[in-house]
């Protein structure tokens, strides 16, 4: 269960930092609130995570599913340019987190 927790908490995360990106410099309200309900959400979830998982291993996970989650959110909203190198550094992230998962 702590790991189901902790990866929506990680997704969480690539909600929060889209939103605070939308959000201009903290000057439109919507974006500020999704901010702010996700931002307690993901944090919600890796504190409780931490209680039953590693600190560093949850704290990789949690990072490594919120930057890939992140950077997909990038290429699918046109911010960012999808090339096979990035795709490919992406899925070595995604194996890594995968990696530590299976080593726990």
């Amino acid at each position: 269960m702590a790991w189901i927790v902790l990866i929506a908490s990680g997704a969480f995360e690539a909600v929060w930092a889209a939103a605070l990106s939308a959000s201009h410099g903290f000057r439109r309200r919507g974006p500020v609130a999704l901010f702010f309900v996700a931002l307690a959400c993901s944090m919600a979830g890796l504190a409780w995570a931490m209680t039953a998982l590693p600190t560093g291993t949850a704290y990789a996970v949690w990072v490594g599913v919120g930057a890939v989650l992140a950077v997909l959110w990038g290429f699918r909203t046109g911010q960012e340019q999808a090339t096979w190198s990035r795709v490919l550094l992406l899925a070595l992230l995604v194996g890594s987190i995968i990696g530590l998962k299976a080593v726990s």
